[in-house]
């Protein structure tokens, strides 16, 4: 790379930067169209490859995205927002359950003193803190509906999701190409190169740990749900939302279902079968869902999707969680190829060596 085409594309990032800071309150509607584009250009591309043309296999699968979505919002959605309110209205509960239960059991197993453990301002504030919250929830929603601008702003912007998805889905790969023939030709193999990872990064975690973190929320919401655990939705997609760690969906899972199902049956016997669905989750997960639907693909670290989702948003909001993990996924590229030339580098190499000429032994020629 020449010495003016580093300015031109540092200027250009910079730039670039700029203006996702300057437009970011109306960017998010174009940057969920071309999530979703993304994720479903591979299934465009198949149905493009059995003999379909890219216009029917663009509305095959844009169908079949919508026909989701409004499932989601006609059955899970409600249904969501009842646990919600009834997982809020049980928490008071489960304090007192826990002060008049779990407390004295403590107490006389470990001789501990009645004054270390004071519950009844905890209690108070807590449901000061869930008044709080819905009386803000109501504000807010009081609001929306004065303000015909508000209104006006989130169906402009529902409307456009589709409308901007279906457009890049359409056009994905005329663009891809577009954009490559627009690179220099001397950087452009590179470059190429570091798209392709780029998107084996991402396709390793958005594609495949996503799927996995989808169908553990099913497999646990569906195995609570035969449990009869009432908040077994709620539950279920908190775990698998989890799960973008190892371990800690299964964690967090079984923790919360086990407190949930105690409070509704007062039977340690239902906690057996609370742990026999995470437990079956996890081996389904250890030896189907990742092996299938992620394999020995390279993605991101969780750490590393973490760190990037918190610092986008702390950065730039909305607009910043969803550029996160793409832009985590370039840094991460990047990384990689500077760690590479690093250790081919004279720099590595003559500390290596100078190690090398220390450690021979010297000669004594008399």
């Amino acid at each position: 790379m020449t010495e003016s085409q580093r300015w031109f594309f540092l200027i250009f990032a910079l730039v670039m930067a700029g203006l996702v800071y300057l437009l970011a309150p109306i960017l998010s509607p174009f940057l969920v169209g071309a999530l979703l584009a993304y994720l479903s250009d591979p299934i465009a591309d198949r149905l493009e490859a059995a003999g379909l043309s890219r216009t029917t296999s663009v509305i095959i699968v844009f169908i079949a995205m919508t026909a989701i979505v409004v499932m989601m919002f006609l059955l899970f959605i409600p249904k969501l927002g009842m646990q919600i309110q009834l997982l809020l209205e049980r928490i008071p509960q489960a304090i007192s359950l826990f002060e008049n239960q779990v407390l004295p059991w403590l107490m006389s197993t470990f001789s501990l003193e009645a004054s270390a453990f004071e519950f009844s301002n905890l209690k108070s504030i807590l449901i000061g803190d869930l008044q709080k919250t819905s009386d803000i929830m109501a504000q807010l929603l009081g609001g929306l509906t004065r303000s015909s601008m508000a209104i006006v702003a989130w169906v402009a912007n529902l409307v456009l999701i589709p409308v901007v998805t279906f457009y890049l889905l359409r056009d994905w790969d005329v663009m891809m190409d577009k954009v490559k023939r627009l690179l220099p030709r001397n950087i452009e193999p590179k470059v190429s190169l570091w798209a392709r990872e780029c998107d084996e990064v991402l396709g390793a975690f958005m594609k495949g740990q996503l799927l996995v973190m989808v169908a553990l929320g099913v497999v646990y919401a569906v195995g609570l749900w035969i449990v009869g655990l009432d908040l077994a939705l709620l539950v279920g997609m908190i775990a698998g939302l989890a799960s973008i760690v190892p371990y800690m969906g299964f964690i967090i899972g079984i923790v919360v279902a086990g407190v949930a199902a105690f409070m509704q049956f007062q039977d340690p016997i239902v906690l057996g079968y609370v742990g026999a669905v995470f437990i079956v989750g996890q081996m389904l997960e250890g030896m189907l869902l990742t092996p299938l639907l992620v394999g020995d693909r390279i993605g991101l670290h969780p750490v590393a999707v973490i760190f990037a989702i918190m610092a986008g948003g702390q950065l730039f909001g909305f607009v910043g969680v969803l550029l996160a993990l793409p832009v985590a996924a370039v840094i991460m590229v990047l990384l990689r190829h500077l760690h590479e030339g690093y250790k081919s580098s004279s720099l590595y190499a003559s500390e290596h060596k100078n190690d090398t000429e220390q450690s021979e032994p010297v000669v004594n020629d008399n």
